[in-house]
């Protein structure tokens, strides 16, 4: 039985094997794990980053060369930065922005949940297409959430996904049958917060 010592109790040479050790079973472990497939992939929770998060991901496959497609379900009135900047790949990156904003700011039901459909049908198009690696769908979580699109069709439609499509999708308040299909699952948890602690607003480059 392997005794954990603090690093700062190690010599140089019992420092080494240790770590020998731990790579040892870092390989193995890799060696095992040798599949892959396309992603079902979740960010929700109260806490700040789902979307960032997400994007950073799109970032990484546009680098790799890959077509992305990003519906955004709630925020299109915001018309992020983001856009702005992945506009700079237009060869490989499809940006829908069809939201009209949060359903505080549009107070239309009926409105809301016409858009949501228009979206869902839209990545409906992009999931199911081949071409396209990586689908994020951006508060797809809160329309589900709200009633706004029922998370039966949302699971069908996932299933019609290619074998190696990677799809994405954030908003707080995702349902427990999502969480139970997906593969990749992150929560953010909100610990601060600038705007409720100390009543600073959003700003240009950090929320938007």
């Amino acid at each position: 039985m392997e005794i954990n010592t603090p690093e700062s109790d190690l010599t140089a040479e019992k420092h080494r094997l240790k770590m020998q050790r731990r790579k040892e079973v870092q390989d193995q472990r890799v060696a095992e794990r040798n599949q892959t497939k396309g992603l079902i992939i979740v960010n929700t929770g109260n806490g700040k980053g789902k979307t960032t998060a997400a994007l950073g991901i799109v970032l990484r496959s546009l680098g790799h060369g890959y077509r992305v497609a990003i519906i955004q379900f709630i925020k299109g009135a915001w018309e992020p930065a983001e856009k702005a900047v992945f506009s700079k790949w237009p060869e490989q990156l499809e940006f829908h922005a069809l939201g009209e904003g949060f359903t505080w700011e549009t107070q239309d039901r009926d409105r809301d949940i016409e858009k949501v459909g228009e979206a869902w049908n839209l990545a409906l198009s992009f999931i199911r297409n081949p071409e396209f690696k990586l689908i994020l769908l951006d508060e797809i979580n809160v329309a589900m959430k709200l009633g706004y699109l029922p998370v039966e069709d949302v699971l069908a439609g996932l299933a019609e996904k290619p074998q190696d499509t990677h799809v994405i999708l954030t908003g707080r308040g995702a349902p427990q049958t999502l969480i139970d299909q997906a593969d990749l699952v992150t929560e953010m948890s909100l610990v601060k917060h600038p705007f409720r602690e100390q009543g600073i607003k959003a700003q240009p480059g950090i929320e938007f």
